[in-house]
């Protein structure tokens, strides 16, 4: 788990059919509240069906430089990208070099789909490189973060992890920029021939435990796959799927992934809350470090603390709630102020950590 916040990474298509092709585009871009995402993703891949790629790109271009500037999270394109396809890539490089050309300055990173291994993994980091070099923005400046969905992107994850940006001068000569690992479950089912018996999908635990590992490993983060079933029908009625989604993303924090796909404001309004600790868990860590100090302080190395024997090992649990909570206040204040009391924030923000 890394501080880095990205407790939801929302996708939005940059055009649909209609009289305002960017209405879906605009909403992220002015989401508040709880609905604004920490990572929006607008997508010129899969979520924007082919034929609106094109209007979709200049939808971008054109919202960015009015909307940008006053987003509280970060902004991460996704462009079109496929190992196993060189035109599908070409067409990313081409999306890659518009976006750093016309908007750089209002975007926080890329992202690049379907990967194949390391190789292909540094070629998209350098098409990135090379446009920030060619349009004079700062080395690293523009980060990527890569969906893992193909057999080859998951054979090679450690190594594609290490180029990441906690590694700057490790691992490789390729550019390190990497900022996060997404998983995407549709397409790595698919190429792996899985069953979906049922109607249900594997949940992929095991890479899920993997993904969150060699991000943390490597000081990026990890999100979750989407969740697509938004509706669910009983006795007749169709209603908005909140227990399937929340269900998912608590596995998704149970194994420490810093954030979870919403492609729904509801979905990011559920996820922002259920990756954010509850006034109990803030208040129980605080105190719990407050006391740990005072321990410590007196000579004493572990202390039992409400019936929990607490070390310098179980410290680090308390503390990765006080950070995220920091994370929280720092960027998305608004969310910050309208859950905690403001003695216990400021309590948070002061105690001292390691």
């Amino acid at each position: 788990m890394t501080q880095r916040l990205c407790r939801t990474f929302q996708t939005a298509p940059v055009a649909v059919a209609g009289d305002d092709t960017a209405k879906y585009l605009r909403s992220g871009l002015t989401a508040s509240g709880f609905q604004a995402p920490d990572w929006l993703v607008p997508d010129l891949e899969d979520g924007t069906a082919p034929a609106k790629k094109e209007e979709g790109l200049e939808n971008l271009l054109d919202l960015l430089p009015e909307y940008a500037p006053d987003f509280p999270g970060e902004i991460f394109p996704r462009v079109e990208w496929a190992y196993d396809d060189p035109a599908t890539a070409e067409r990313g490089r081409e999306q890659i070099d518009r976006i750093v050309a016309d908007a750089g300055e209002h975007v926080d990173g890329i992202v690049v789909p379907k990967v194949g291994r390391l190789a292909d993994v540094e070629a998209a980091l350098r098409a990135v490189a090379e446009a920030e070099a060619l349009y004079g923005y700062d080395e690293g400046s523009i980060e990527v973060a890569l969906i893992v969905e193909t057999a080859r992107a998951r054979s090679d994850l450690r190594e594609i992890a290490a180029l990441g940006s906690g590694n700057r001068d490790e691992a490789s000569d390729a550019p390190a920029r990497l900022a996060g690992l997404v998983f995407g479950p549709v397409d790595y089912t698919a190429e792996l021939g899985g069953r979906s018996r049922d109607g249900e999908r594997s949940t992929w635990p095991a890479l899920l435990e993997a993904l969150s590992n060699e991000a943390s490993a490597n000081g990026i983060v990890s999100v979750g796959g989407p969740f697509d079933r938004l509706f669910a029908e009983r006795a007749g009625i169709t209603y908005y799927n909140a227990p399937g989604y929340a269900d998912q993303v608590e596995r998704e924090a149970a194994v420490g992934l810093d954030g979870s796909w919403s492609l729904h404001p509801k979905q990011t309004t559920q996820a922002n809350r259920i990756h954010m600790p509850t006034p109990a868990e803030l208040e129980r860590d605080v105190e719990k470090i407050e006391r740990f100090a005072e321990a410590k302080t007196a000579g004493t190395g572990a202390v039992s603390i409400d019936g929990q024997m607490v070390d310098e090992a179980t410290l680090k649990n308390f503390q990765n709630t006080v950070r995220t909570v920091r994370a929280i206040a720092d960027r998305q204040p608004e969310q910050a102020k309208s859950v905690y009391e403001t003695a216990l924030l400021e309590r948070a923000q002061s105690v001292e950590l390691v």
